[in-house]
C-alpha cells in the first residue's frame, strides 16, 4: 500500500488521515522505504531547491504566555537572557551577516503575545525597510498576534512571510498552553492569509503528543493552505515543565518529516530548532526524506551549527540551485 499511496500523491491526489495513519504504523523495517518515497514526492513537486532562512531574536524573554516548552516564558525560571527590542541598526547588521552566510529569508522574531508598544512596532517597520533597501533578503517576521492596521503596515513595507506556529494539534494544545487558545492561533493564520501574506506555520514534536497529534497538525496547516511548514524538535530547557521529556528518536523525526511530505507535497517543509541535538549525524538524511528547507544559523535562545557546514551538506547531497 505504500507504493499505492506514493503514486496517489505523485498523481496530485490527496491522501486521507486514515492513509496517513497507515504510514505511521508501518513496520520499522520499512522506514527507509518510506523516506525514499517521500524524497521522490519532494523531487517531483519541489526539485533540488533547499529553502534557507535565518532569524534574529529581536526581543527576548519576559513573555506573558505559559507555553510549557518555552525558555522565554515569564512563568518559568530558565535563566534565559532577557532584553528589550534591539536597535534597528543591530537588526540590520545581523541581516547582512546572514545574507553573507547564504540565507535567502530573514525573520525578525519578538517574544510575547504581540508587539505591545506602538514605538517598538514603528522601529520594527523601519528595520524591515532598511533590510529591504540594503540587502537582497526576503523579509519575514514573527511578532505574535496582529490587528488589521499593523498587518497592512507590514504588507506595505514589503514583508514576504509571517510565522505563526500552531505548535501541535487542537486536541493536545491545552496541555502546552492555557493563556491563549488554539482558535486564537488559527484565526491569526486565517487573518494573514486573507490579506495575501505568505504564512509559515508548523509546530514542535516531542511535547508529549501522540503521532496522531502530529498528523492532525499536518492536516490543519494543509486546510489553512500555509506556505511553509517548520518542524521543530523539542530541545528541553531546564526550568520549563517539559525539561524531563525524552528526546524524539532520530528515525522517528525523519518518519514524521516523510509523512508530512505525503500530506503536504507542494509546500516548503523546513527542519528548524532542535535538529542538531536530536538528529546529530542524520541531519543530511532529512534532506532525502521530504525536507526541503532549513533554518540556518542560531535559533532564539540556543546556538545552531556553523552555516558553512549546512551549505557543505547541501552541496554534498547534490541539492540547491
Amino acid at each position: 500500500m505504500l507504493q499505492e499511496l506514493k503514486n496517489k500523491v505523485l498523481a496530485s491526489e490527496d491522501i486521507t488521515k486514515e492513509e496517513a495513519m497507515y504510514l505511521v504504523n508501518l513496520d520499522e523495517s520499512r522506514t527507509m522505504e518510506l523516506l525514499a518515497a517521500a524524497n521522490e514526492i519532494k523531487n517531483k513537486f519541489i526539485g533540488k531547491k533547499v529553502d534557507l532562512c535565518s532569524i534574529v531574536n529581536a526581543k527576548s524573554g519576559s513573555c506573558s504566555e505559559d507555553c510549557t516548552f518555552c525558555s522565554q516564558s515569564a512563568h518559568y525560571n530558565t535563566g534565559t537572557v532577557t532584553y528589550p527590542l534591539m536597535a534597528k541598526e543591530d537588526i540590520l547588521a545581523r541581516a547582512k551577516e546572514m545574507e553573507g552566510s547564504g540565507a535567502e529569508h530573514f525573520g525578525i522574531v519578538t517574544s510575547g503575545r504581540g508587539v505591545v508598544s506602538d514605538e517598538d512596532f514603528e522601529n520594527l517597520i523601519e528595520a524591515f525597510r532598511l533590510i529591504r533597501e540594503q540587502t537582497s533578503l526576503e523579509v519575514c517576521a514573527s511578532l505574535g498576534t496582529l490587528d488589521e492596521k499593523r498587518a497592512e503596515k507590514l504588507a506595505n513595507v514589503g514583508l514576504k512571510r509571517y510565522n505563526h506556529n500552531l505548535e501541535t494539534s487542537e486536541s493536545y494544545y491545552a496541555e502546552i498552553c492555557t493563556t491563549h487558545t488554539y482558535a486564537d492561533r488559527v484565526n491569526t493564520v486565517k487573518f494573514l492569509k486573507e490579506r495575501g501574506m505568505e504564512v509559515c506555520s508548523g509546530g514542535i514534536i516531542g511535547l508529549g503528543e501522540s503521532f496522531e497529534d502530529r498528523i492532525d497538525l499536518a492536516f490543519t496547516v494543509k486546510e489553512l493552505d500555509v506556505d511553509s511548514v517548520p518542524i521543530n524538535i523539542l530541545n528541553p530547557v531546564e526550568g520549563t515543565p517539559l525539561d524531563s521529556n525524552d528526546p524524539v528518536p532520530p528515525m522517528e523525526t525523519l518518519k514524521t518529516a516523510a509523512i508530512f511530505r505525503f500530506i503536504l507535497p507542494t509546500k516548503v517543509i523546513k527542519l528548524c530548532g532542535g535538529r542538531e541535538t536530536n538528529l546529530r549525524d542524520l541531519q543530511s538524511l532529512s534532506l532525502l526524506s521530504g525536507i526541503n528547507g532549513l533554518l540556518i544559523g542560531n535559533y532564539l535562545t540556543t546556538e545552531g551549527r556553523a552555516t558553512a557546514e549546512d551549505l557543505q551538506m547541501i552541496k554534498d547531497l547534490g541539492l540547491g540551485e
